[in-house]
C-alpha cells in the first residue's frame, strides 16, 4: 500500500497519529490490535441495474479501512466495513438501514440513489447515527434540518446552473431539452437544470420522464429532436443513458447529447460503445482525474483487479472523515461522531479539503464537463477561480 506521499493518506493517517501522541492508541503504529471492531456501515446497490456502482463504493470503504487499520485503527480498534443491499429501492433502503442498526454501526457512509438514501437517513436518524453521503445529491438530504447528515459531494442544485452555463456558454445552445426518469435524483437535477437554463434565457422546448428499464427510447428521442433543440441533457442514470445516446446516434440525431453524474459509470461505455464519443457529462472529478487520487487509482486497482468507480474516492474520504471524527469524539457514541463532524475543517482528502458547512453539506463542491474520446472518459472543461470556462485537454 503506498501511504506514502498520498494526499489522502495524511487525513488517514491524521487521526491515527493524534491518538497515539494522546496515548489512546496502545503499542505504538502497526495493525490494529485484536478487539472489538468499530462497525461502520455502508449502504448501496448491490443487485439490480446500479450494483457495479454500489460494488466500487463498498471497495473503496474497504480499502479505507484496510490502510486505516494497518497504521493502527481508531481509538485502538479496527474498522470493520458492514455493506448493505439497499438495492436503489425505498423499501428495500428501509430494510438496510433497520439491519445496519441492527449489526450495530456506529456510523454509516455511502449511499448513491437519492431516492433510496433519503428513507435511510430518516430511519438512521431516529437512531441518532450519522450518514456521511459519497453519491446522493438531493438537496433535501441536507435540507431537513438533522444534523446527522454530511455530505462529502455536490448538490443537485450546484450541478444543475453548472450544467446550464455549459449549454449556454460553451455550446451556445438557445433550445434545450431535459429529459429525466422519474427518480428523485434525476427529477431535482432536472428542475435546478431547467430553473437555470431558464435564467439564463434559453427555451426549454422539452422537460419530461421516460421509465426507466424499457429496451427502446427511440420514439422519445424522435419526439424530442422534432423540436429541434440545440442540446439533449439526460439526469437519469447511466443503464439508460448509455442506451439513449446509442438509440441517438443510431437515429443520426443533430442535438448534442449530454449526461448528468450518473452517466460516468464505466458501464454506460459498454452498452454504448463507440456512440458515445463525443456525449458530455457534467460531474464531480472522477478518481483518475483528481492529483491526489493517484495512489489510490493504483491501489484500488492492485486490489480489485480494475479501477475505481465514480464516486469511490467519495466513499474513501467519507471512510476518511467518519475516522477523523471518531478519534477526535474520542468515542463511538454516535452524538459525539456527528459533532465531531461537524467541526471538521480542511480534512485533506483524495478528493480536496474537506470542511461541511452549516447543513452538513461540502462547503466547496467542485464539479468538472467530461467527454468521451476514444471510447473513454476525458476531461474537457471546467470552471476557473473566476468562473471562466477553460479547457482540461
Amino acid at each position: 500500500m503506498r501511504l506514502n506521499g498520498m494526499r489522502g493518506a495524511a487525513g488517514l493517517a491524521a487521526f491515527a497519529l493524534a491518538i497515539t501522541l494522546t496515548g489512546t492508541l496502545t503499542g505504538g503504529p502497526g495493525p490494529a490490535r485484536a478487539a472489538e471492531p468499530i462497525k461502520i456501515g455502508v449502504p448501496a446497490p448491490l443487485s439490480g441495474a446500479y450494483a457495479s456502482a454500489g460494488i466500487d463504493i463498498v471497495n473503496a470503504a474497504k480499502l479505507a479501512a484496510d490502510q486505516i487499520n494497518a497504521k493502527g485503527g481508531v481509538l485502538g480498534r479496527p474498522l470493520a466495513i458492514v455493506p448493505e443491499d439497499d438495492a436503489c429501492d425505498a423499501q428495500t433502503a428501509v430494510q438496510a438501514a433497520q439491519k445496519l442498526i441492527d449489526s450495530g454501526v456506529v456510523a454509516v457512509a455511502g449511499g448513491y440513489c437519492s431516492g433510496a438514501a433519503l428513507p435511510e437517513l430518516s430511519t438512521l436518524h431516529r437512531r441518532n447515527i450519522p450518514y456521511v453521503l459519497d453519491a446522493s445529491t438531493n438537496p433535501q438530504l441536507t435540507e431537513m434540518g438533522y444534523k446527522d447528515a454530511f455530505r462529502t459531494i455536490g448538490r443537485d442544485d450546484e450541478q444543475g446552473p453548472f450544467a446550464a452555463s455549459f449549454m449556454t456558454n460553451v455550446l451556445h445552445a438557445k433550445r434545450a431539452a431535459v429529459i429525466n426518469d422519474n427518480t428523485t435524483y434525476s427529477k431535482g437535477l432536472a428542475v435546478a437544470t431547467v430553473a437555470a437554463l431558464k435564467k439564463d434565457g434559453v427555451d426549454v422546448v422539452y422537460n419530461n420522464a421516460i421509465t426507466p428499464g424499457q429496451m427502446d427510447y427511440s420514439p422519445v428521442l424522435t419526439r424530442v429532436a422534432a423540436l429541434n433543440p440545440d442540446v439533449i441533457y439526460f439526469t437519469g442514470y447511466f443503464a439508460e443513458g448509455g442506451l439513449m445516446v446509442k438509440e441517438s446516434r443510431q437515429l443520426n440525431l443533430k442535438p448534442v447529447f449530454m449526461g448528468g453524474d450518473s452517466n460516468q459509470d464505466p458501464t454506460l461505455l459498454k452498452t454504448a460503445g463507440s456512440a458515445a464519443n463525443g456525449m458530455f457529462i457534467t460531474t464531480a472529478p472522477l478518481p483518475q482525474f483528481l492529483s491526489g487520487a493517484k495512489d489510490f487509482v493504483d491501489d484500488y486497482t492492485q486490489k480489485f483487479g480494475h479501477g475505481p468507480g465514480p464516486y469511490s474516492a467519495y466513499e474513501y474520504d467519507s471512510i476518511g472523515v467518519v475516522a477523523k471524527a471518531i478519534a477526535d469524539a474520542k468515542s463511538t457514541a454516535p452524538q459525539a461522531i456527528n459533532a465531531a463532524l461537524a467541526q471538521i475543517r480542511d480534512y485533506p482528502g483524495i478528493t480536496g479539503n474537506i470542511s461541511f458547512n452549516e447543513k452538513g453539506d461540502r462547503s466547496v463542491a467542485v464539479y468538472i464537463v467530461i467527454t468521451v474520446k476514444n471510447d473513454q472518459f476525458a476531461p474537457y472543461m471546467r470552471l476557473d477561480a473566476q468562473g471562466q470556462w477553460v479547457s482540461m485537454q
